[in-house]
């Protein structure tokens, strides 16, 4: 929804070890990548963000997540 290509910003890593899909941490740095469709999007967006399928939509600091088995956590760090 932003139509901002989040890897140009920050450099993700893999959160390790991995979350269950039933208990996805959230936080400032904290992103989801989207499994469908590849996007990233943070874990509290303040503004309109949504991947492309749909899996994951939000705004608010609120994130809604249609299917947490695809899903990948990961933090960000700037460039």
């Amino acid at each position: 929804m932003t139509g901002v290509d989040m890897r140009k910003i920050y450099k993700f890593y893999p959160i390790e070890p991995a979350p269950s899909p039933d208990d996805l941490p959230t936080g400032g740095d904290i992103y989801y990548e989207c499994k469908d469709c590849g996007q990233i999007v943070l874990s509290v967006p303040r503004i309109k963000s949504a991947c492309e399928c749909g899996n994951l939509a939000g705004q608010g600091g609120k994130l809604t997540v249609k299917d947490p088995v695809k899903v990948t956590v990961v933090r960000g760090k700037l460039k």
